[in-house]
C-alpha cells in the first residue's frame, strides 16, 4: 500500500502582508514630511513645551480658555431639540430681517390708527410675549453678580482664577 502524501496548501498571495504595508506607510510618511516633522517635534521637546507654557500663561489665552469652557457649560445645559429650534429660528429671523427694505416695499409708519390696530393683533402678541419674557430673563441674569463662573455653575466654592 502506498504511503499517504501530506501536502499543506499555501494560500495564494492576494495583497501585501503586514510588513509590506508598514514599509509602504513609512515611505509615504517620509515622502510627505510627516516623519521629519515628528522627529523635529520630539527633538525640540523642551523648546515646544516652553512656547506652549508661555502662550498658555498669557491673560488673553487664559480668558479665551475660560470663555470656551463657559460656552461648553452653557451648551451642556441646553437640550439638542431646544438648541436646534432656537438656532434655526434665529437663522430664519436674520434672513427675514435682511430681506426687509422699507423704501422698496412701500411700508410706511403705522400711525396712531395702525398702532391701535397692532394692539389688537393676536399674532403680534403671541410673537412679542416670548421676546419680552426672554428680555426679562436676560436683564435678571445681567443684574446677578458673579465672582467665579465655575462656582456659580456648580454651586461649589473654587480657589482658581
Amino acid at each position: 500500500m502506498a504511503e499517504r502524501i501530506s501536502h499543506n496548501v499555501t494560500p495564494p498571495k492576494i495583497g501585501p502582508d503586514a510588513h509590506e504595508e508598514l514599509e509602504r506607510l513609512l515611505q509615504t510618511l517620509h515622502e510627505h514630511g510627516v516623519l521629519r516633522f515628528a522627529n523635529d517635534l520630539v527633538g525640540a521637546n523642551t523648546d515646544v513645551a516652553q512656547v506652549l507654557v508661555n502662550g498658555l500663561g498669557k491673560p488673553g489665552t487664559l480668558n479665551a480658555i475660560q470663555n470656551v469652557s463657559i460656552l461648553g457649560m452653557v451648551l451642556s445645559r441646553i437640550e439638542p431639540n431646544d438648541f436646534y429650534r432656537v438656532s434655526f429660528a434665529l437663522r430664519d429671523a436674520m434672513e427675514r430681517i435682511s430681506q426687509h427694505h422699507p423704501e422698496k416695499d412701500g411700508h410706511d409708519s403705522p400711525g396712531v390708527g395702525g398702532a391701535y390696530k397692532m394692539l389688537h393683533d393676536e399674532q403680534l402678541w403671541h410673537a412679542i410675549i416670548p421676546l419680552v419674557d426672554g428680555l426679562k430673563a436676560f436683564a435678571e441674569r445681567l443684574d446677578k453678580p458673579v465672582d467665579k463662573p465655575v462656582s456659580d455653575y456648580t454651586g461649589k466654592p473654587t480657589s482658581g482664577p
